[in-house]
């Protein structure tokens, strides 16, 4: 229940649409039951029960009496205007009949009406904070979690929500004011029948709770197992090429029949419990009717205390407070299985990001002076990838890491562009601790160009201007022109208007390399992070590409970790990193002199 009350927060905006709901279903409930009381008169006039007596106008004696003087003040208003004739009595009690339940119709649709804003508003509101904080979580968060998963959970659990816990918002207002008005009508006709009542209902409510019990457990089974689902889908759509290549289709459809079977079976689980509800809940509604029926019937042929056509229409009440009871058990019922769905929703959206940034952190527009690496230690899991490493990098120098894999270079580009956050030290730019600035700050004096050019399924244009949205068609020509891109996208049909695919992949490597370098050299940021950005090409297109770097690194401060040394042999400083730590510092022709780790590694490439 208090993942239900987190899910209702969400319904605050909306409270103007909760109130017209309830103003509604107020009038709703009132005229559903009024039509029930309004047979009474009818039956009167049908049966010829008390016609002429019914002439004298009535006097309120006291609540005791209320019901009676109600019979008798409807009798007497109908007879009045009917001039003693049964037939245009009934054709009157008929009309008020009609227009009692159109009544109660129309403000049944209002209420359905604001509910649907209100309902939809917070579906809307609930998925675009569990995207938003997807998005804001940090890259060690989605280490540990499978992307199916998260998928299911923005996609599947929301709209588990929609169509199990939200209805319940309906019957917040709806059917607790029907319950209680109907009620109140039940006590006005017969005081002692309506205690009956109460003794078989809360009975039958707890017969239909302990049938809803192990709800939330098959629930969260199934959702589990469509994150399962989603994950392996996705991991075939990716590696599909290596799937094919390596004769693994077997593989891979055999573990999606598996999950899909588990799937299959939770489902029938889950279902065959829901399905369970809506019988055993009529059975037992039917139940209580019956017995109401054995003894009202006393009350009416034995005890003489209730007359016929009152007792019609107390059981027509009694029939009109078992739908919404019924209705609430269902609401309960479909609660418990969407608290699973909550629970899942609310566990992403409750997630603690690290990398938040600090009350009043600070906006930096401009670097001046320099970055300075202090003492920095960091590890991702167990082991330190760096340790106590210390740099100092001026404005307007091009400085390059290199070493064997594991040592810990690219690691260093995710912690300045503050992916990741320092175990122990600090990473300053002119001096100030990247921690104490706003990230957007942080991150608008940073440009990167990753190993694998990540595009997006949509236009050249829009994929260059992903970080300056302000930029004019003639800026992204310009920019795709520094990055020797220009050269190819000229060429092709819509030229930067061409849709470029699913992650690019209409694209050559080159092609894709070229256009994210593109894409940094728009924003122009004062520092530049080149992370192995040639390392996945062939020769000719790192040739390009590599002419394409130069161009963007002029008159800018560049941090570029290397794998081929071939692409770094004018920078100002090649710092050489062995398991974490420098080994060796310097330019080029100074590091071949040594003849030490970084020769090694140049001669290895060579031979190579």
């Amino acid at each position: 229940m208090n993942h239900f009350l987190n899910i209702l927060r969400y319904a605050k905006p909306y409270k103007s649409y909760a109130i017209g709901h309830i103003i509604s279903n107020v009038f709703f409930a009132l005229f559903g039951a009024l039509s029930f009381v309004a047979l009474i008169p009818m039956l009167d006039i049908l049966f010829e029960k008390d016609k002429v007596a019914s002439i004298v106008k009535p006097v309120y004696t006291g609540i005791s009496n209320l019901k009676d003087f109600y019979k008798d003040y409807l009798a007497y208003q109908v007879n009045l205007f009917a001039e003693n004739d049964p037939q245009k009595a009934l054709l009157l009690v008929v009309s008020l009949i009609i227009s009692l339940f159109l009544l109660k119709n129309i403000f049944g649709y209002l209420a359905n009406y604001f509910m649907v804003f209100l309902r939809n508003g917070v579906v809307r509101d609930l998925r675009n904070a569990v995207y938003k904080k997807t998005v804001e979580l940090p890259l060690s968060y989605f280490s540990e979690q499978k992307k199916g998963d998260i998928m299911a959970r923005v996609t599947n659990d929301v709209s588990t929500l929609q169509y199990s816990m939200l209805p319940v918002l309906e019957l917040i207002a709806r059917e607790p004011l029907m319950i209680i008005i109907t009620i109140l009508m039940m006590l006005i006709i017969s005081a002692k029948l309506t205690l009956f009542v109460f003794i078989f209902i809360p009975l039958s409510g707890l017969i239909i709770s302990r049938i809803g019990k192990s709800l939330k457990r098959k629930s969260d089974r199934v959702q589990k197992e469509q994150g399962v689902i989603l994950s392996t889908l996705e991991e075939t759509l990716t590696g599909l090429r290596i799937i094919k290549g390596f004769n693994a289709e077997e593989k891979f459809d055999n573990k999606f029949r598996e999950s899909s079977n588990r799937f299959y079976n939770f489902s029938n689980k889950l279902l065959n419990r829901q399905n369970l509800a809506s019988p055993t809940s009529e059975f037992l509604g039917i139940l209580v009717i019956s017995i109401l029926l054995w003894y009202g019937g006393q009350l009416v042929l034995v005890d003489k205390s209730l007359d016929g056509s009152s007792f019609i229409a107390y059981m027509g009440l009694a029939y009109n407070i078992m739908v919404p009871a019924k209705a609430i058990s269902r609401g309960l019922y479909n609660i418990k299985q969407g608290n699973a769905a909550a629970e899942r929703i609310q566990e992403i959206i409750d997630t603690d990001n690290p990398l938040k940034d600090k009350e009043n952190a600070i906006t930096k527009n401009t670097f001046d002076s320099e970055i300075e690496f202090k003492n920095i230690s960091f590890k991702y899991e167990n082991d330190y990838v760096l340790k106590d490493f210390s740099l100092i990098i001026p404005k307007g120098e091009k400085v390059a890491f290199v070493g064997q894999s594991g040592s810990g270079k690219s690691t260093i580009a995710n912690l300045i562009t503050r992916f990741y956050d320092v175990n122990k030290g600090s990473i300053l730019i002119d001096g100030i601790d990247i921690r104490d600035l706003a990230t957007a700050s942080l991150r608008n004096q940073l440009g990167i160009v990753t190993q694998d050019a990540i595009l997006f399924n949509d236009s050249i244009k829009n994929n260059i201007k992903l970080g300056s949205e302000k930029a004019t068609d003639e800026d992204v020509i310009e920019a795709l022109k520094v990055a020797n891109a220009w050269e190819f996208v000229k060429d092709l049909p819509n030229t930067i208007e061409t849709n470029i695919g699913d992650s690019g992949n209409k694209l050559s490597g080159g092609q894709k390399q070229r256009l994210s370098i593109a894409r940094a050299v728009l924003k122009s940021p004062p520092i530049m992070i080149l992370d192995e950005a040639t390392s996945a090409l062939d020769t000719e297109s790192e040739r390009l590409v590599q002419v394409a770097l130069e161009n963007m690194m002029k008159n800018r401060t560049s941090i570029v970790i290397a794998h081929r040394l071939s692409t770094i042999q004018n920078a100002d400083e090649i710092v050489v990193l062995n398991k974490g730590e420098i080994v060796e510092q310097g330019k080029h022709n100074d590091l071949i002199t040594k003849n030490g780790v970084y020769k090694k590694l140049v001669d290895m490439q060579s031979f190579e």
